[in-house]
Order: C-alpha cells, then sequence, then structure tokens
C-alpha cells in the first residue's frame, strides 16, 4: 500500500501533476471513495483529490448504521428502501468485520408515534423491499417482551415493540477501506489538496488547478472527465464552474450526542420517537452510547459544523421522556458531532421532508456533480456515474461491467461473520499474552480487520499499551495518508468521539510519533497540539 503512504505524498503528487488521467474525481468521502474502486476496478485511469482528511466531511459523521432505509417508508420511498436494503446486505459480504448485524428495538407507545398495525405492516414491507433473510425478519413484541428486551422503558407508557433488521458500521473506517481498495486497483489518490478552479480547452473542462494545503504550492491535473462528489461543496464546484443553474442543494445538519454507557446503560440498539415525532436512535458502542439525530437547515460555515446548545439539549429531552429513569443532564455528553446532508432541495418542504435520493448535474462544460444519497447507497450511485462516465467518453474501449459488489474491501477476506469472530478469538488470545484488556481485541478486529495482524507484529518493548496505540499509528502513517494528529484521533480509530478521555493518555506519545517521523519540530508540534486541544473543547462546549 505505499502509493497511499503518508511519506509517499511527494511522488503521489509527481505522478497527478505528469500523468493525464481519464476520471478526476474532486471529494473523498464514501460516494467519491465508491466511484474511484468502481472506475479503478473496470480499468480507467483514476485520481482522487480531497481538500481537507478522507471522509472528513459527512462521511464520518452518520449515525453510523448501514440501514435499510425505514424512515423512508413513511414518504413512500420505496424504491430507494429497496436499494439501499439490497445493498446492505452486499456490504456485509464485502466487509462483515466493518458491517455488522445489529437488532433495533422499536418500542410502541398508546398515543404516541407508531400504532402496532401500522408498524407491524410497515416493517413487513420493510423486510420485503430490503430482502431481509427470513431469521431477521421483524417480530412484534409483547409490552412484557418489550421491556424485558429494555428494561429502561416505563412499562405504564409501553403498549409493545418490534425487532428489526439493521446493520452498524463506522462510517469513516468503511470510508478509507473503500478508498485503500481503489489505489489497490489503480487510482492515485490525494488528501489536502483543494481545486480552486478548473482548466478548460474550446469552453470544456480537461482538467482542475490545486492547492496544496499542506506545502502550500499550487499544481495542475488533466482528466478527460471531471466528477465532483463534493457533498455540501457541491454547489461552490457549480459556482466555480458557472454551471449552478436550477436544482441546488439544501443543507440539512445532524447531530448526535455521546455519553458513557453507565449515564445511558441501554441493553440494544434503540429506535424511538422524540416530542415532535422525529424519530431518534440510541446505540451502545463500547464503553459509550450515542443518540441521534437532529435534521434541521443549516446555512452556516460549512467547514465548522459543530452541535449546538438547542441541539444537545433537544437530544436529551428525547432521551429523558423515553427513558425517564436515565435523567441525562448536559454535563453527562462527553463527545458529540454535527454532519451535513447534502439533499436537493424542494420548495414547500421541512428539512426532515427532503428527499434522500441521489442526483446527478451535468454542466455544458462537462463537469459532472453528484449530490444527496445515502451512506448506504454508495455503490449503486457509484455504478451510476462511471457508467455515464464511460457512455460519454470511452465507449470506444473494452472496459469491465461494474464488479464492486464482488470486491472484498481491504481487511476483509472473511467469508462471513462467524469468521470475524472466529478471527477476534485469535487475535484476543495475543491481546491476552500481551496483558491488555479484551476490548482491544474487539477494537482492532471492528477497525481494520485482518490488518491486525501488521499492526500486531510492529508493537515493540516498553508498555504494551502505548506501544499498541503507536504501533497502530504506523500502520496509519503508511497505509492511510494521515498527515495530522486529528486524521487519527477523530477519522482512523473515532477516539474523539469514543474514547475521548483516552486521548490525553495517549496524546503525547501520539505527538511524539508524529515528530519523529515528520521531522516536525516544538512550533509545529506545538499548533497540532492546539488543534487537537481545540477539537476536544469543540466536541462539548455547545454554543
Amino acid at each position: 500500500m505505499e502509493n497511499l503512504s503518508s511519506f509517499n505524498r511527494p511522488q503521489i503528487i509527481q505522478n497527478l501533476k505528469t500523468e493525464r488521467y481519464d476520471l478526476l474525481i474532486i471529494g473523498g468521502g464514501i460516494t467519491g471513495a465508491g466511484i474511484a474502486l468502481d472506475a479503478a476496478s473496470r480499468g480507467l485511469r483514476t485520481a482522487l483529490v480531497e481538500k481537507n482528511d478522507i471522509a472528513s466531511g459527512t462521511s464520518s459523521r452518520s449515525t453510523k448504521l448501514i440501514h435499510g432505509g425505514l424512515r423512508y417508508l413513511k414518504q413512500l420511498e420505496f424504491g430507494l428502501v429497496k436499494e439501499v436494503g439490497t445493498e446492505r446486505a452486499v456490504l456485509h459480504r464485502l466487509a462483515p468485520h466493518l458491517v455488522v448485524p445489529e437488532k433495533m428495538l422499536l418500542p410502541l407507545y398508546e398515543k404516541r408515534g407508531f400504532g402496532s398495525l401500522l408498524t407491524s405492516l410497515g416493517l413487513k414491507l420493510y423486510d420485503w423491499l430490503a430482502g431481509v433473510k427470513p431469521a431477521d425478519q421483524r417480530k412484534m413484541l409483547t409490552k412484557k417482551q418489550t421491556v424485558e428486551y429494555e428494561p429502561l422503558l416505563r412499562p405504564d407508557e409501553v403498549k409493545g415493540g418490534a425487532i428489526y433488521a439493521e446493520y452498524r458500521t463506522d462510517d469513516a473506517r468503511l470510508t478509507i477501506e473503500i478508498i485503500k481498495t481503489a489505489a489497490q486497483h489503480g487510482a492515485e489518490v490525494i488528501n489536502y489538496c483543494c481545486v480552486t478552479d478548473f482548466i478548460y480547452r474550446e469552453e470544456k473542462i480537461i482538467g482542475v488547478r490545486v492547492k496544496n494545503e499542506i506545502e502550500g504550492n499550487g499544481f495542475e491535473i488533466r482528466a478527460t472527465i471531471v466528477v465532483s462528489a463534493a457533498g455540501p461543496w457541491v454547489d461552490e464546484l457549480r459556482e466555480i464552474n458557472h454551471s449552478k443553474k436550477g436544482k441546488r442543494l439544501h443543507l440539512t445538519k445532524g447531530v448526535h450526542i455521546v455519553v458513557a454507557r453507565d449515564s445511558l446503560p441501554v441493553k440494544q440498539a434503540i429506535y424511538f420517537d422524540a416530542e415532535d415525532g422525529r424519530m431518534i436512535f440510541a446505540i451502545p458502542r463500547g464503553p459509550t452510547t450515542y443518540v441521534g439525530t437532529t435534521d434541521t437547515n443549516y446555512t452556516g460555515n460549512k467547514d465548522e459544523v459543530y452541535a449546538s446548545l438547542e441541539d444537545a439539549v433537544y437530544l436529551v429531552r428525547a432521551v429523558n421522556r423515553t427513558f425517564p429513569e436515565a435523567k441525562l443532564m448536559l454535563a453527562d455528553i462527553e463527545s458529540s458531532w454535527a454532519g451535513l446532508r447534502p439533499l436537493i432541495h424542494e420548495e414547500g418542504k421541512s428539512a426532515s421532508e427532503l428527499s434522500r435520493k441521489d442526483e446527478i448535474f451535468e454542466s455544458p462544460t462537462g463537469l459532472i456533480s453528484i449530490a444527496g444519497g445515502k451512506l448506504t447507497g454508495y455503490r449503486k450511485m457509484a455504478e451510476r456515474i462511471v457508467d455515464l462516465v464511460i457512455d460519454k467518453s470511452f465507449q470506444d474501449r473494452s472496459l469491465k461491467d461494474c464488479i464492486t459488489d464482488r470486491i472484498h474491501l481491504l481487511g476483509s477476506g472473511f467469508k462471513n461473520y462467524d469468521e470475524v469472530r472466529s478471527y477476534r478469538s485469535i487475535v484476543l488470545d495475543h491481546i491476552r499474552k500481551l496483558g491488555l484488556p479484551d476490548v482491544y481485541a474487539y477494537y482492532l478486529v471492528s477497525n481494520f480487520g485482518k490488518q491486525t495482524d501488521l499492526i500486531l507484529k510492529d508493537i515493540k518493548g516498553g508498555d504494551p499499551e502505548m506501544e499498541l496505540f503507536k504501533a497502530g499509528l504506523r500502520f496509519t502513517f503508511r497505509n492511510e495518508l494521515v498527515i495530522k494528529p486529528l486524521d487519527f484521533f477523530v477519522r482512523r480509530t473515532g477516539m474523539l468521539y469514543f474514547y475521548k478521555n483516552r486521548i490525553a493518555q495517549v496524546k503525547d506519545a501520539v505527538l511524539g510519533e508524529f515528530q519523529e517521523q515528520f521531522g516536525w519540530d516544538a512550533v509545529k508540534r506545538n499548533i497540532e497540539e492546539e488543534n487537537l486541544e481545540k477539537a476536544i473543547i469543540k466536541v462539548t462546549d455547545f454554543k
């Protein structure tokens, strides 16, 4: 994976400057990653540039579910439910360590939310559209059964419930593994390179001008076709291209809060309604439980999106309404994240009513832009884009059909989830011999799959726990384009969200490793440490 080594950055940029590509993708989120893998695996010479870090936008700030879109039944989006439901099974097969089955509990109440009959029919339709296997299909519960599944619920309010199938993931890890798999198929990928303008010949785009945000220099990339998969920034690029006409984006903000598992000890993932009728998830993950999401219009700075006090209060109230014994307070919030949904604007519709369907825009100059869509549907979105690209410019070539439904992501190689469990047992034995807590086996396999072997082999003498962190960091240097500490703490490990208190314990060791590997001076180290401290404050400093 040397082509995704942080130390290979000068060579990657040199390649981008000198080669001519069939396809250049702008945006390193899940959509851009999916397009890069699809295009490269079909035989197109492919490049991808991201202005920040891989998955630094929406694709690290979702609810972290590969879900079948139950809520979209309310919007009568039957085609969307069918597509994303089918895709769940594909993604679970391609990366069973990253896309994991998760049974979801839906409690039912007498005078709020869905009724029993409507829920039963809706979930039955959901199972059919999503192609859910019989063993995982919805199960309606009595009042007693529902409270047994989740004792935190008030028995005097609950009238029944349902269990249905979902899948959970780590959205940022999924995105980086798709990027790595695309690179394995020949795609050239770089982060921290911002497209500032397009290059034209005879009023058609033939490339882009890029600013290297790390070294500060600029360069050009030439390509036959340019696709913008920039998420919330799609309209900004359309403005640069003078093609922002007709439909436009409508950004909505989704916020999640994270509390200690002891503060909200739900036994399993649960889907419940807030006072305004919006459905909210509470999902246990390791030592924490996270809750979300909101859905409000957003017109602020797209590069600085955080939870507000209003967002946090809304979610805390929603929790206490369903789990009054939790008595959750703002002070219980350990972390949070906020992301933007790049939806397509529809007059007269509220944020929660907007369709989650993706949309493709084509400009007269040849720029292709894609926006909207869901994390779960990234592969089909990519297929539609690459089909369009080939139809426009490469019909004369003998190119493969889409094969991404058969390409296992790096770190996988598991036939099924049982093999993941078996591998985790092997890792667990290794972890115990090092004298480390069992939780690290789950953490390593869930994040890195079989790449865990490479991390464990790199552990050196000294404190085993600290050496494990440093070995994981070195792995991301060599294989995952990590440039800044926040790349590691947020998008490669999720520590800022789910293990925030651990950062203080490993911060000095991690910064020291960066300083040694990249030759930082004291000034550079202090700057990066300050950036990390600011990020820690922002996830709990609600204003």
